[in-house]
């Protein structure tokens, strides 16, 4: 059997999908070629390689180089979230390398040149002096200006001839290198060299505004790596400070963070009590108060006294590196826009170059034209023909709406996810954690005759002692608060949706929801039923303990609202998308909740009957599930979108297709019109592109517009898609 080696470059130079599309092609046709992934964002490139004849990674950077990208091996010192003190440095890494997680080498912090110390650049600046010492001279020397302009033009023919070979090479013909290429000779064989050389200097430049638009939207992604502090004041075993450099810290070390200092990590406040700005995660604009033993993140800033903190995660595993890389690895997913754009580029460009060989022959050969005149507008058919703008239109948009998001605490996982909150009909919410604080307090308590409420609280935190559901952590939590002595158990069962048992001194012992008791046909006993109903309609939830299949007490709990759970929900239906309360919990408890939220329940559900009616819902449109991304992974898959609310934990950032940081209902409308706004966004873009190129294309062949306004307009329309997109960059959460 062949082995087979995963590879990882950093490719520079790539400025646009048309970029990302050349470079696919032409190393998805190489031989032991497979997996092949090219994120524009993170400049990588990454694929498998067989070891065949014919196969080797050196012959993957020829192929890449020739089309005039610059490759390095990816260096792992150099991943997000692991600053280095020499950001220009690239060490050759082996040729087999690969991470057990490949999104530990997601990226490299390589800082952008300033545009005008880019290669791209310095053919601008070549250029246009040649074009303009042509035109000076032409003057001076008018009957040798022909020959000035056709020299101007094959210097400048030189870079990009050789790329439009070698993308031919490599399986794009019709490059937009080729286009042009092929349009500046013909009009040199035509006589207008003047123009052609126009058409080069001015094709140069819209490369250069594209790689200058990249570099903008990679900034984005930097700057929060750039949140990271290069330094971190470790506590050594006796005590005492040292400084060390951030990447040296390891899980379990403990540093000192001084007012006015960022977190260099993940952790947990040991010492101290302050306020943080973490806005770098969550976009919550205001600062809020951290103590011992809560969660901080890395990046957050330390506004007033100074904390100890544990360290938990560090470097590539914090969360803002997560977050970075999550940015990075979505503005490279396609939505279904973005993929039908390019199908339907795909078939532009030969289109369009039929168009032109028609042009230049038909009315020559048929009408009589003049030759001259219909090549001459045929070549400028071939420069309305090329496809950058409409191909760039959408992933431009939605990188732009991606990053935006990242800032206000909003992560999605890629256009398709993006693309589908947007056109969400209905949101279908669960309630503990998500439309609730997650925290529920016990109320009441109530116990059989001859037994004490303490009893009753104390079996039941004896039987969740293990459980991770919030209920059953507040049953221990109050427990632990009277100081009962908790009784041990073993062989807990949970079962989903309904309850656990568990055995405590030889007895088996559950606690779990009335439906469960009456299904496993146990009396509910009249001393308690009335109590349920009145607890119920109250809004709590009712949990009855049993001792050998009798009746032992009722533990009653509430878990409040969010703060901002019902403006959540008005602005959803602001929004024209309907909201829906699914939950486990009784229905009286249900609608008690749901009433005050303004929004629709139904309760009584199991994890079962969630996921059959979030199935029901998605045969009417498109649903998107909100949970905390712990207990919801199911009904989360099921929906055509996932939510997690996490508040930064590392399952809402990896579980689900998008996730609200910042830990508010709010979230989930804004996730709305963070979606609505980019594909608003993405059909001005697709707009401009195909509206430019039909203007000229019709101009052009009535004889209005020539070959320089060609490539102006394809250009132009490039660089107002790009801006365009950029726009979002300035969207903010309201």
């Amino acid at each position: 059997m062949n082995a087979i080696t995963k590879h990882v470059w950093h490719v520079t130079g790539m400025d646009c999908a048309s970029c990302v599309a050349k470079v696919t092609k032409a190393v998805e046709r190489m031989p032991g070629v497979s997996d092949v992934e090219v994120n524009l964002m993170a400049e990588r490139l990454s694929l498998t390689l067989a070891a065949i004849d014919g196969a080797s990674p050196d012959a993957v950077v020829r192929q890449v180089e020739g089309l005039g990208y610059t490759v390095r091996k990816f260096d792992p010192s150099m991943a997000v979230g692991r600053p280095s003190q020499a950001p220009h440095a690239h060490a050759e890494g082996e040729a087999g390398h690969h991470h057990d997680s490949t999104h530990a080498s997601e990226s490299t912090l390589d800082i952008d040149p300033h545009w005008y110390e880019s290669s791209k650049a310095r053919i601008v600046f070549l250029l246009g002096a040649l074009v303009a010492g042509a035109y000076v001279a032409s003057h001076a020397v008018p009957e040798g200006s022909y020959w000035l302009y056709l020299a101007a033009t094959l210097v400048a023919l030189v870079p990009f001839g050789r790329r439009a070979i070698a993308l031919a090479r490599a399986g794009s013909p019709f490059s937009i290198e080729t286009l042009m290429c092929v349009a500046a000779l013909g009009a040199v064989i035509i006589g207008a060299a003047a123009e052609s050389a126009l058409v080069v200097l001015l094709f140069a430049i819209g490369e250069l505004l594209e790689g200058v638009a990249a570099g903008r939207a990679r900034a984005g992604i930097r700057s929060l790596v750039a949140m990271m502090p290069r330094t971190a004041m470790r506590r050594r075993t006796d005590g005492s400070l040292e400084e060390v450099p951030a990447d040296a810290l390891r899980r379990n070390d403990t540093v000192l963070v001084r007012p006015g200092e960022r977190l260099p990590c993940d952790g947990k406040i040991v010492e101290g009590q302050s306020a943080l700005d973490e806005s770098p995660v969550t976009g919550e604009s205001q600062p809020v108060s951290r103590g011992p033993g809560d969660s901080v993140v890395a990046g957050s800033v330390n506004a007033n006294s100074a904390l100890v903190v544990r360290v938990t995660e560090t470097g590539a595993d914090s969360t803002l590196a997560r977050i970075a890389r999550m940015v990075q690895d979505a503005a490279a997913s396609r939505g279904a826009t973005q993929r039908f754009i390019e199908r339907f580029s795909a078939i532009w460009t030969p289109a369009a170059m039929v168009l032109a060989i028609l042009v230049m022959t038909v009315p020559p050969s048929l009408f009589g034209g003049d030759w001259s005149v219909w090549v001459y507008r045929g070549l400028a058919v071939l420069l309305v023909a090329c496809p950058c703008a409409l191909v760039i239109s959408v992933p431009a948009a939605m990188a732009s709406g991606l990053s935006a998001g990242a800032r206000s605490g909003l992560l999605v996982k890629g256009g398709a996810a993006l693309e589908a909150i947007g056109t969400a009909t209905v949101v279908a919410f669960d309630k503990t954690g998500t439309l609730t604080r997650g925290k529920p307090k016990v109320t009441d308590v109530l116990s059989v005759a001859g037994a004490s409420r303490e009893d009753v609280l104390a079996l039941a935190a004896a039987v969740e002692a293990n459980s991770s559901h919030p209920l059953a952590k507040a049953l221990v939590e109050e427990a632990r608060r009277l100081g009962l002595a908790i009784p041990p158990s073993s062989d807990a069962v949970a079962i989903p949706g309904k309850g656990v048992v568990a055995k405590i001194e030889g007895q088996a012992v559950g606690v779990g929801s009335p439906t469960w008791a009456e299904e496993d046909g146990r009396t509910i006993g009249p001393e308690f039923a009335a109590a349920r109903g009145e607890l119920e309609n109250s809004g709590k939830t009712v949990a009855f303990v049993y001792r050998a299949d009798l009746p032992f007490g009722v533990v009653a709990l509430r878990d409040e609202p969010r703060e901002d759970a019902a403006e959540g929900v008005a602005r959803l239906r602001d929004l024209g998308v309907s909201a829906v309360m699914l939950t486990g919990d009784n229905p009286r408890t249900g609608a008690a909740i749901a009433s005050g939220l303004g929004m629709k329940v139904l309760a009584g559900l199991s994890p079962a009957r969630k996921l059959e009616e979030i199935q029901a819902m998605r045969r009417n449109g498109v649903v998107a599930m909100v949970g905390d991304g712990i207990n919801d992974a199911p009904a989360l898959a099921a929906a055509n979108v996932g939510i997690a609310m996490g508040g930064g934990t590392a399952v809402a950032l990896e579980s689900a297709d998008a996730a609200i940081m910042r830990d508010r209902v709010t979230g989930v409308p804004e996730l709305v019109e963070l979606s609505r706004a980019t594909l608003t966004n993405v059909k001005q873009n697709v707009a401009i592109a195909i509206g430019l190129k039909l203007v000229f294309l019709v101009t052009t062949v009535a004889g209005i517009t020539g070959l320089w306004p060609a490539i102006l307009a394809d250009t132009g329309a490039t660089v107002l898609v790009t801006l365009n997109a950029l726009r979002l960059l300035q969207w903010k959460a309201q």
